[in-house]
């Protein structure tokens, strides 16, 4: 599927849990793991696309400066991990709504020009995205379930065009101030064990625990189009 050129806003994952999951990513998809960090398409594959190639970095500031002041960081939850049905790509989703879903509305109601989507709004995090997968690795990567929730504190904006590399135009953390409860949360989140997640290849030490194997998983909706990015994945 051709990637469509443009801008696209990543939420970028942080903290032990997303390490955790760069580690599983290295381990099954190393071309992956050296294009982009752990992180979500907020914007430019589904819900909205891709924001247009001429908007500048001062335009993107203008806009969702104050999204990333109101907002706090966010707390995820990321389900078993899925195939997407007929590719190679293994995510780890994301329910699409409450918080993630309020930042992505803020988002797309922020002024900037977005391309038409071509899938509904499905956030998720991609373990696999360019290995042929063995059935066996496969099975693997489909037992990972992350038992703490991720850390995401900052959007960036990339312009990508393939074949070039994509540029980062602009990052912004959120610091919008959370609930007394999920300040709590995050403060409790940012000193996890690393070994907060498991894949059924991980040895990890620690309050960890893995889900059963699975046969098999797929999800209905379709993989965002934003992958390529010419050696750096756009938007998984």
């Amino acid at each position: 599927m051709p990637t469509q050129a443009g801008i696209f806003i990543l939420g970028e994952l942080t903290g032990p849990v997303a390490d955790e999951i760069q580690s599983i990513i290295e381990r099954h998809d190393p071309k992956l793991a050296r294009a982009r960090r752990p992180h979500v398409t907020l914007a430019g594959s589904s819900g909205v696309g891709p924001i247009a190639a001429s908007t500048s970095a001062i335009e993107l500031r203008d806009a969702l400066e104050s999204v990333a002041a109101a907002t706090p960081p966010l707390l995820l939850e990321l389900g078993r991990a899925e195939r997407f049905p007929g590719t190679e790509i293994v995510v780890l989703p994301i329910a699409p709504r409450g918080a993630i879903r309020a930042l992505h509305d803020r988002i797309a109601t922020s002024g900037l020009h977005f391309a038409r989507p071509r899938f509904a709004f499905s956030p998720h995090v991609t373990l696999n995205l360019y290995r042929t997968l063995t059935q066996e690795r496969l099975r693997t990567l489909l037992m990972t379930r992350m038992m703490e929730p991720v850390l995401l504190d900052r959007l960036q904006c990339y312009f990508t065009s393939e074949p070039n590399a994509a540029r980062l135009l602009l990052e912004l953390k959120l610091e919008g101030a959370p609930s007394v409860s999920s300040a709590s949360s995050v403060s409790s989140a940012s000193s996890v064990s690393s070994a907060s997640s498991v894949s059924s290849t991980s040895s990890v030490s620690g309050a960890s625990s893995i889900s059963a194997a699975s046969s098999g998983g797929s999800v209905s909706s379709a993989p965002d189009a934003t992958q390529g990015m010419g050696g750096a994945e756009q938007a998984s």
